[in-house]
């Protein structure tokens, strides 16, 4: 099977899994290029309320297919770059789902999404001090946020991988599940996702990523969308709330910045 990212749209919930089974689904260029645009047709797609990102198989992603490094053209870790850009930008929801092994770019691909659940057994590692790379700044400030400075300084300076039981203590995964239950867990909590207001989440993204300069713009996008009122009333009715905010029809297609 030829290395690709495949991707479904089911009851508003975007899955794409990384598959290249012959590699641990190890990324190749083409794969590094197409994750931007694929992720940009799914942030305007208002029929998308949450992604999942996932690997094939039993393992998540063991980074960047390191004989790429030998071909011509743009090296990987730019490459790599704009797609881990790209998914922290998504303007929805996104979670990694991770079994095995989640390594190298794989791991800077499951930092950029904003929650990460994963199976017992899984391995972390952030590792090019083992192949004398220089981790991209952005990178290396993103991790730093999520699990801390020493934390990211034990990763990057190491290169060692890491369990599930180290990664949920750091902040490196939110959810560990035992084996057999991640699928069920991650289908579960996207539909949770879907039901709640993207109007909230789409600025909550925003907001946590430091933009404190877009506020004013969600005040008009909250006095404007409905989603507070339908909450209210849902709430007193005691009824499930029916949101209709929608990111790709408000214009918002990204988080810039941060």
């Amino acid at each position: 099977m030829e290395p690709q990212l495949e991707h479904t749209v089911t009851d508003g919930i975007a899955t794409i899994v990384i598959s290249h089974p012959a590699k641990r689904n190890a990324m190749t260029a083409a794969m590094w290029e197409a994750l931007p645009v694929l992720l940009e047709d799914l942030a305007g797609d208002t029929a998308v309320r949450a992604l999942v990102l996932t690997g094939a198989g039993d393992t998540f992603c063991a980074g960047a297919d390191i004989s790429t490094l030998r071909e011509p053209g743009e090296r990987p870790q730019g490459l790599a770059v704009r797609a881990e850009n790209a998914l922290a930008a998504f303007p929805k929801p996104t979670l990694a789902a991770v079994r095995g092994y989640c390594v190298g770019g794989g791991c800077q691909l499951a930092v950029a999404c904003d929650l990460r659940f994963a199976e017992e057994g899984a391995s972390f590692g952030v590792t090019p001090s083992k192949l004398g790379i220089v981790y991209p700044a952005s990178s290396t400030q993103r991790l730093a946020a999520l699990v801390g400075p020493a934390a990211a300084k034990y990763l990057l300076f190491s290169g060692e991988l890491i369990g599930t039981e180290r990664a949920l203590r750091t902040g490196l995964a939110d959810e560990v599940l035992p084996a057999g239950e991640l699928d069920k867990r991650v289908a579960e909590f996207a539909r949770v996702l879907v039901s709640r207001s993207q109007l909230t989440q789409a600025a909550a993204k925003e907001f946590t990523a430091g933009r404190d300069d877009r506020a004013v713009y969600w005040s008009e996008q909250a006095r404007g969308s409905g989603d507070t009122a339908e909450g209210v009333a849902a709430f007193l009715e005691r009824r499930e709330p029916r949101f209709t905010w929608a990111s790709g029809a408000s214009g918002v297609t990204g988080v810039t910045g941060g």
